[in-house]
Formats: structure tokens, C-alpha cells, sequence
């Protein structure tokens, strides 16, 4: 038997759907006037979303009224699981993956439920994915994996949840940049610490040559530079022509600057242009990083 179309009805379900109302819902449904699945112009469905709002309720009706959990929206492909992970949504991303829905169906952009999840830092929906038989190991177009997306919003849980699983630490996105990369960058120490016991290596660069010290030496991240230190990282001029003290100095990181100096770090070595860093100081205007550079 055919549902006869009436875009009130479905106009109705959808915002039954975004409220929560299980009611309206399940009456709206009952009347025979609406497919459970009826999609918008954009290919959203009630199911996505009652799961992209965390309505478990409405989840639960409409699946039980045979919605298809695997149904994706038209342009990115995202589906009902993978916005309920986004969201954090945890007993909804349950309840679907034990009725149908599929961790790695993936967005156009090459992503999955796990992607978001760890994005996000939602630790519980990570676990839930992860006992889903959810995998580690896809890559989105721009060769970033869940454990990097992890790493770069500083989500040190995550990171643990998903090296436990598997995931490569190495695994590089395509400019090059690793985990360890990208969490030194952003300041994410304790992240680093979990990368660098997980075994990553601490000086793969990126493809420009900058390593993991050299980005935390840029930004001024003392707490991410001590942690490094301590598996002895390159603190020579390194392939993109600066060494690590070069980086704090041009930017005038006192602090990091004194603990590169005490690691070990030439304060006499001179960059791809000549300069030594006391003289990349000067130039910036930083006058005591130069003069605590010149008493080395």
C-alpha cells in the first residue's frame, strides 16, 4: 500500500521530529498521510533530525515505524548515526546502532560517526562506535583520521580510546602534519605526552620541514616544549632552514627560548638566511630574548 503524498503531513513530521513531540509524531505517522522517510529538499529525513536534536523518543518511534537508519542528506551524505555523534547524543547513537544504523558510512568529505565523535570529544559515543566495530583507520580526503581530529581539539581521552583501538599515530595527514604535529601546534600537552608514550616519533616533520618542537617553539607552548624535550627531539637547523630556538626567539618566548638553551640548543647557529636567533630577535624587537641569547 502506497502513502499518498501530502507535504503538510510531512512538513508536520519533520517539525515533530526537531521538537521532540513523539506524539504529534506518532499520530502524524498513524494517519497513513506520510512516509516515515519523507526527505526534505536536502535529503533530511525525520529520523536525522530527531537524532541530530537527541529526541531518543522520537528516535525510537520512528524506527520501530520502519525508518532506515542508513538514509543519508544528498549533498554531504551524513546520516541519522552520524549526527547523533556529533551531537553527543549518546543513548540515540546506541539505540541506532542496535537497530540498523552503520558506524563507517562516510560523508563526502570521507568522514565518519567516529570522526565527529572524536572531533568533538564526545568520549562516551567514541566507545559506544568503537564497540560498534567502528574503524580506526579511514581517512578523509585530507588524509586526517579520527586520532587527528583528536589531537588537534585537545581531546587526550579520545586519543587514548582510539591508539587502544589501533589507530597509527604516524598516520600523516596530506601536508604531512601528524597527531603529535598538530597537538604540539595547538598546545595540547597533555595529548603530546599521550602520543609520544603511544610510540609516535617526536621529530616527523611536516612536509615544510617543521617538526613538532619547532611549532610548539613558534607558539610559545612551554608545557608542550618540556614535554617533548624529554625524547630528546632535533634541536639543530632542521630541513625548512630554522632550528627550534630560531622559532622562539623570532617570536620573543623568553621562556621557551630558556629551556631550548638549557636542552642544548646553539644559540650560534645560523639560519637558511644567515642569522643566528639573538640576531632574528633583534630584528623582531625583542631585545631581552637577544640579550638572554648573547650572555649563552
Amino acid at each position: 500500500m502506497s502513502v499518498k503524498k501530502d507535504s503538510r503531513a510531512d512538513a508536520t513530521l519533520h517539525r515533530a521530529a526537531i521538537t521532540g513531540d513523539v506524539t504529534l509524531c506518532r499520530s502524524v505517522l498513524d494517519s497513513g498521510r506520510v512516509h516515515v522517510d519523507c526527505a526534505d529538499q536536502e535529503g533530511t529525513t525525520p529520523l536525522i533530525l530527531a537524532a541530530a536534536n537527541g529526541h531518543l523518543a522520537c528516535v525510537k518511534e520512528l524506527i520501530q515505524q520502519g525508518a532506515d537508519a542508513s538514509r543519508r542528506r544528498k549533498q554531504t551524505g551524513a546520516t541519522s548515526v552520524f549526527f547523533a555523534a556529533q551531537g553527543g547524543h549518546v543513548e540515540v547513537l546506541r539505540y541506532l546502532l542496535r537497530h540498523g544504523g552503520r558506524p563507517d558510512l562516510v560523508t563526502a568529505d570521507g568522514a565518519t560517526a567516529l570522526f565527529v565523535a572524536s572531533q568533538c570529544g564526545h568520549v562516551v559515543c567514541v566507545r559506544e562506535l568503537l564497540q560498534a566495530s567502528a574503524s580506526v583507520h579511514l581517512r578523509m580526503k585530507d588524509r586526517s583520521t579520527p586520532l587527528f581530529l583528536a589531537a588537534q581539539n585537545g581531546h587526550r581521552e579520545v586519543a587514548a580510546l582510539l591508539t587502544a583501538a589501533g589507530a597509527d599515530p604516524q598516520q600523516a595527514r596530506v601536508d604531512g602534519a601528524t597527531p603529535l604535529w598538530i597537538a604540539a601546534q595547538m598546545g595540547h600537552s597533555r595529548v603530546v605526552q599521550h602520543l609520544l608514550k603511544a610510540g609516535t616519533h617526536v621529530d616527523t616533520p611536516r612536509h615544510d620541514g617543521a617538526t613538532a618542537l619547532f611549532k610548539a617553539a613558534h607558539k610559545g607552548h612551554v608545557e608542550v616544549i618540556r614535554a617533548l624535550l624529554r625524547y630528546s627531539p632535533s634541536l639543530a637547523i632542521l630541513p625548512n632552514g630554522e632550528s627550534a630556538l630560531h622559532a622562539a626567539a623570532m617570536f620573543g618566548h623568553v621562556t621557551a627560548v630558556q629551556l631550548l638553551l638549557e636542552a642544548g640548543s646553539r644559540p650560534e647557529l645560523t639560519n637558511a638566511e644567515g642569522l643566528t636567533p639573538a640576531e632574528l630577535a633583534l630584528q623582531a624587537g625583542f631585545d631581552s630574548v637577544a640579550a638572554t641569547l648573547a650572555t649563552q
